[in-house]
């Protein structure tokens, strides 16, 4: 019974989590704020006023921005503790997300701008070790496709993202080192 109300608290906190991130993005887009696809003004590499290594609370990290078939895509990795942390939750409850990321794909059509729809996708994510690598399905989210990732291990990794929307197909392979 311990067990089930874990995984129950670790749903809810989950949830949770998704909840101010998609609060936070919908409250941008409410009052004016840059939108996913509205780049004006925006020079390639530039962080949006962050310093290098630091980390947006909100989108998370940029890991890989470019074209996969025929959308620009730009994925981000949420640190579900540090988020929850900053967030007020008790370090507790955060302590249980620790290793956990958010992986989110935003998806653009390079002429309009605009998230195409009915996407779906998977992402194959290697370890550091690279003999375990885990297969996860992404979710329509709002604003971005996404999953919950574990990456306990500092070391790189390497997300291998095939999505598709309708006939259009694309996929990207795109690496990054948990410190």
């Amino acid at each position: 019974m311990g067990r089930i109300g874990g995984a129950v608290r670790t749903a809810v906190c989950g949830t949770a989590l998704m909840l101010l991130t998609l609060q936070g993005t919908s409250m941008a887009a409410e009052s004016g704020g840059m939108r996913h696809g509205d780049h004006a003004g925006v020079k390639t590499g530039d962080s949006g006023g962050t310093k290098p290594g630091m980390h947006d609370t909100e989108t998370g990290e940029k890991i890989f921005s470019g074209k996969v078939g025929p959308w620009m895509v730009e994925a981000r990795l949420v640190d579900m503790k540090a988020q929850l942390e900053r967030s007020g939750v008790s370090a507790r409850t955060a302590a249980r997300f620790a290793g956990k990321r958010h992986l989110m794909l935003f998806l653009a059509d390079p002429a309009t701008g605009k998230p195409p729809a009915g996407v779906a996708g998977k992402v194959v994510v290697t370890g550091p070790d690279k003999a375990s690598s885990s297969i996860v399905t992404l979710i329509p989210m709002g604003s971005h496709i996404g999953v919950d990732v574990d990456m306990p291990t500092p070391g790189k990794y390497t997300f291998k993202a095939e999505i598709e929307s309708g006939t259009k197909k694309g996929s990207a392979t795109f690496p990054w080192r948990l410190k």
